[in-house]
């Protein structure tokens, strides 16, 4: 068995490390650099690092910042953020990212992540889905960064990626709104419903609030990794007590 990725999320404003709820009331919690280096020293798996603002703004993110994100780590991690362009990703590849993540962008243009995957390969290639539960079904937001630009794509969830899968994303992380930021656990029946369909791998976010929903999720969903972020930018357990109890449960992790 492959085993689980443990992944912090680190949404960036300004250079510092923000969180909200359900995507709203960004509070700061600390830099950027700092928290990656934290997390690194932790144990984590690999970072995801979101400039939360850049699509909504209509920019790209700072290559510098990526640049000084790559010198301080020797674990993967993937960025995103306005990526609108095959030379936008290699930018943020050849200033040391490991991957890229489209959301907005790719829902603006879906060729984008055919293209891109075409140069740098689907394994840098992330498709970020931000999901909302909506008259019994999920479907697709786009700016989700900001709150006064947030709006549906028109997209539903479920349809989404797999033509994101077929266009060449190397992986999925489905960002369930509902969930976000709130600790009650992650969105056990959305996600199962996206693995089903899905051959490549799935990373669920939004929701983690103790150990066991990181348990419950990769039994539950069959997730490759799990993205938390309140969980441990407010220390409430730490990445190497999380990883000793999955393992204490039977769930393969590297320690």
């Amino acid at each position: 068995m492959l085993a689980r990725r443990i992944i912090p999320c680190l949404d960036v404003k300004d250079r510092a490390v923000v969180k909200g709820v359900r995507f709203r009331a960004h509070e700061r919690v600390g830099d950027a650099v700092a928290l990656a280096e934290t997390y690194r020293d932790a144990g984590a798996d690999e970072l995801v690092f979101y400039d939360i603002t850049a699509s909504a703004e209509r920019r790209t993110l700072d290559y510098g910042w990526v640049r000084e994100i790559a010198h301080a780590l020797d674990i993967p991690f993937c960025v995103a953020g306005g990526i609108r362009s095959v030379e936008a990703a290699v930018k943020c590849l050849e200033n040391g990212a490991d991957k890229v993540s489209i959301n907005s962008p790719a829902l603006e243009r879906p060729d984008l992540i055919d293209e891109i995957a075409a140069v740098a390969g689907s394994q840098c290639v992330v498709a970020g889905v931000d999901s909302l539960h909506v008259n019994n079904d999920w479907f697709v937001y786009q700016y989700t960064g900001s709150e006064a630009a947030t709006q549906e794509s028109g997209r539903r969830t479920l349809d989404w990626i797999k033509e994101a899968q077929e266009r060449g994303a190397g992986e999925i992380v489905l960002n369930c709104m509902d969930q976000d930021g709130v600790r009650a656990g992650y969105d056990i029946g959305q996600l199962r419903a996206a693995r089903d369909l899905l051959t490549i791998p799935l990373i669920a976010s939004g929701g983690a609030g103790t150990m066991a929903h990181f348990r419950d999720v990769f039994e539950g969903a069959d997730v490759s990794g799990a993205l938390a972020a309140s969980v441990f930018h407010k220390n409430v357990f730490t990445i190497p007590d999380l990883k000793e109890r999955l393992d204490q449960w039977g769930v393969s992790v590297r320690r």
